[in-house]
């Protein structure tokens, strides 16, 4: 089972703080949501919201197509899985994961046959017997899933639940949390300030800053066509240059900086904007190529895996930035070599400027 959540104009004040600003969302049945953002950004009280622990002070939350106003958490077919995840370490697994069906009055035998079920689900067969502290925190990670899975909720929130784990953990568990809900169908609402977990499991991502939503798309549009300099620059890296449009002409334009002029796709001229393009994208090369490129000095390089990261700065002191494949393409400059930095003018974007601030909500 699993159902839609809609968002109609929602707003949340604290006092005279607003944490969550008009914002409109439909997520559909069935689909691995995530809302992603700074700390203070008004994801988590989004969350809050959908699952009943906060009252909007504005707009309409509709789960199912039912109004929630007035509807407590425990009357709303919602699970909510904490960052701490609230496990309890007294009980032996199987209890865990069927605590709610016994709150509900589901006998004793009914209950173990459900938690034997969940556990086999989660790939966790025969670890009902063990306690909470044998288990690793990966496996914890599974327990907490299976126990709000028990009592057949057709929407899971889970707020960042995987930030506690160390780098190689959080990576598997991505895919399992996405294998599961699969398996599952239900409505995945997840929260995250890791842009590697949205655009690794998510249908969709919604990315917020300041209380409002900056964007929703799949996460190939999030990163390739961000809606704006926010986005542009909180999911993923970028070479950011000041300047003002010129010739702008069927959505490409002309952007003159102080560091030359250069030709970009052109998004929206609301208020100020900067041209964007990500490290990725740029090119090395010993001699300047006709469009788009930039005399620099190579200032450092650093070797990070699968793929080696260059910094260099322009003559007018300007810093940029360029990845190259770990693949042996490519060759690696020297520090202090003189190059030129290049890039498509598709492949960079030239963007309204939000610029981020940090808020507590």
């Amino acid at each position: 089972m699993s159902a839609a959540i809609e968002l109609d104009d929602v707003c949340c004040d604290f006092g005279n703080f607003r944490a969550v600003d008009h914002v409109s969302v439909h997520i559909q049945p069935g689909e691995f949501f995530s809302f992603l953002g700074p700390s203070g950004c008004g994801k988590t009280t989004i969350l809050r919201m959908i699952s009943g622990f906060t009252d909007p002070s504005a707009g309409v939350i509709r789960i199912g197509g039912k109004d929630m106003a007035g509807q407590r958490p425990n009357q709303r077919p919602t699970a909510l899985i904490f960052q701490n995840l609230a496990l309890f370490p007294l009980m032996p697994v199987w209890e865990n994961i069927a605590f709610g069906l016994e709150v509900r009055g589901v006998d004793k035998a009914r209950r173990r046959a459900r938690a034997e079920e969940l556990l086999a689900l989660v790939e966790l067969p025969g670890a009902g017997d063990k306690m909470v502290s044998q288990l690793s925190g990966g496996q914890k990670q599974r327990v907490a899933i299976a126990r709000a899975l028990a009592v057949e909720p057709s929407v899971m929130l889970l707020d960042e639940p995987l930030s506690a784990l160390d780098l190689k953990l959080r990576q598997a568990m991505r895919a399992e949390l996405r294998a599961i809900q699969k398996r599952t169908g239900v409505t995945f609402v997840f929260i995250t300030h890791d842009q590697g977990e949205a655009l690794a499991m998510s249908d969709r991502v919604g990315v917020m800053s300041h209380g409002k939503l900056q964007q929703v798309a799949n996460p190939r549009d999030i990163y390739n066509n961000p809606a704006n300099g926010f986005v542009a620059s909180f999911v993923g890296e970028n070479n950011i240059l000041t300047g003002e449009v010129q010739n702008p002409s069927e959505g490409m334009a002309s952007f003159a900086t102080p560091h030359g002029i250069f030709r970009a796709r052109l998004g929206s001229t609301a208020g100020p904007v900067k041209l964007y393009v990500r490290p990725e994208h740029m090119r090395l090369s010993n001699v300047a190529e006709a469009e788009n490129s930039v005399p620099v000095t190579i200032t450092d390089v650093a070797f990070e895996g699968n793929f080696i990261s260059v910094h260099a700065k322009s003559a007018t002191g300007m810093g940029f930035a360029a990845e190259l494949r770990n693949d042996g393409s490519s060759t690696v400059p020297e520090t202090g070599t003189q190059m030129h930095m290049s890039f498509d003018a598709t492949r960079a974007a030239i963007l309204p400027d939000e610029s981020a601030r940090s808020v507590d909500a």
